[in-house]
């Protein structure tokens, strides 16, 4: 016997160390990986929470389309001169409401709140609402909105 060489026995016989054949290794793989991919579609993975940024930037497109329309009579855009006095705001409510609803897709809801009063729907408790801020030179409108 020479030294170095582990001892094999020559009659074929396994030693006493045990083997698993290759294509068991394999199969134990094989089911391994359609499992998880089975678990995978199965259960998914979690969605992520976007509703209320969709809805806050919803809100912020439809106060930018606002802001920059031009006005009708006169004043520096279509909202200033909506929100200059009483007046103008009892005048041009209705116009402001359609408006609103033109621009927002139809599965939302939406309320606009300026100095001399708001347009739209009461607002809800309980669900995600998106808000935006849109400052003019005669003051703040608020615009709200949620799904339907």
């Amino acid at each position: 016997m020479c030294r170095g060489r582990s001892e094999t026995p020559r009659d074929g016989s396994r030693s006493s160390r045990a083997q698993l054949s290759l294509s068991v290794v394999e199969a134990g793989i094989g089911v391994v990986l359609v499992l998880g991919v089975t678990m995978g579609f199965a259960f998914g993975v979690p969605s992520p929470n976007t509703r209320g940024t969709q809805l806050d930037l919803y809100a912020k497109d439809t106060g930018a389309v606002l802001v920059h329309e031009a006005p009708r009579h006169h004043g520096a855009t279509r909202l200033a001169e909506i929100i200059e006095s009483k007046e103008s705001f009892r005048r041009e409510k209705s116009a402001l409401e359609t408006r609103v609803d033109r621009i927002l897709p139809d599965n939302l809801m939406f309320r606009v709140e300026t100095p001399y009063g708001s347009v739209g729907y009461r607002r809800p408790g309980g669900v995600p609402v998106g808000v935006s801020t849109v400052t003019t030179t005669n003051g703040d409108v608020t615009i709200w909105v949620w799904y339907v």
